[in-house]
């Protein structure tokens, strides 16, 4: 171990560092305390009822410095935080399972700070869903069972995740997807009119839950297309549209649908309404020359195979396109 002799002298150049280190971790402790003092603010976090939310976490953030303080609202939402300079504030509210909300304002020392009031807006559905990883996971594995076939083992996960997320009423179309995949069509069709009542009782209008009332519209009809009943499906069918009506990718959905199920001249209809809502998207130009072929219309077949080409010349599927249009100017010779 080094020792300095008494009476040594230490360089100037190590003293300077010295001095400097010093000056630096003051600053920093300086400026991660600005605009601290006697500020304080209160108010209260409600729900949209109008009812208290414990437990928010309030956060306090200057917006001159890094200054961050934080509290909670009590049993009867009521919260206060104090220790702020004059300035402006940006003060937040949050807590899990609620939309969080903030608000910025001039916070004064001297004299009292007008009360807030936050309103928090509960996440409900599947964007509850979205921040609850176990959840999540639940919800994929049955999804992974539908893709692969395995409907009854895919409705055991299903129901076990109604068990513990009964609020989720989504979960009703996967439901009815397995029910309808199993051709068990009328249970499929009371799970898919269960979302349709759910989003009316939760949302009040269906396009508030554009997806799912969607594809629950979607499932009905493609129920009723099981049933043979066309002028039913294609009321729920157009119904589905009503909800989303400039969704190209919705009526496309629809004619797959719907060509699926041999409904050629229906198909082309959405098919062709999907062109209209998106005029540049190749795949219902692929899909509507297909149609066409299917009914023996060569011209318009051709027509928007080529249209198909046009667009999108280096898709995958343009060598196969290539061929049917070869294939087809030689039948028509």
């Amino acid at each position: 171990m080094l020792t300095r002799k008494k009476g040594a002298i230490i360089p100037k150049s190590l003293l300077f560092g010295l001095f400097s280190l010093i000056l630096f971790i003051c600053l920093n402790l300086l400026l991660g305390q600005e605009n601290l003092g006697k500020g304080r603010i209160n108010g209260t976090v409600v729900d949209e009822n109008g009812n208290p939310v414990e437990g928010a976490v309030i956060v306090v953030e200057s917006l001159t410095s890094k200054t961050k303080l934080e509290g909670k609202s009590d049993r009867k939402g009521h919260f206060a935080v104090a220790g702020m300079g004059t300035g402006m504030w940006r003060i937040t509210a949050s807590k899990p399972g609620y939309m969080s909300s903030s608000t910025d304002m001039y916070v004064r020392q001297l004299a009292p700070n007008p009360p807030i009031t936050f309103t928090l807006k509960k996440i409900t559905g599947l964007a509850a869903l979205a921040t609850d990883e176990t959840s999540m996971k639940l919800f994929d594995e049955g999804n992974k069972l539908i893709e692969a076939g395995q409907y009854d083992e895919a409705l055991k996960v299903f129901e076990e995740f109604l068990i513990k997320y009964p609020q989720i009423h989504q979960v009703h179309l996967n439901i009815g997807t397995c029910y309808l995949k199993k051709d068990d069509l009328d249970k499929a069709e009371a799970e898919f009119k269960l979302v349709l009542e759910k989003t009316i009782e939760v949302y009040g209008d269906y396009k508030k839950d554009t997806a799912a009332s969607l594809r629950a519209f979607a499932g009905l009809g493609e129920i009723y297309l099981k049933r043979n009943d066309l002028e039913t499906a294609r009321k729920y069918f157009t119904q589905a549209l009503e909800v989303s009506p400039e969704d190209e990718v919705a009526a496309y959905n629809v004619a797959e649908i719907l060509f699926s199920h041999q409904n050629v001249d229906e198909a082309i209809r959405f098919y062709e309404l999907a062109i209209k809502i998106k005029k540049d998207w190749s795949k219902p130009y692929h899909k509507l020359g297909l149609a066409y072929l299917n009914k023996g219309d060569f011209e318009k077949a051709l027509e928007n195979l080529r249209k198909f080409l046009e667009i999108d010349p280096n898709s995958p599927e343009a060598p196969t396109i290539k061929n049917i249009i070869e294939a087809v100017e030689k039948i028509k010779k």
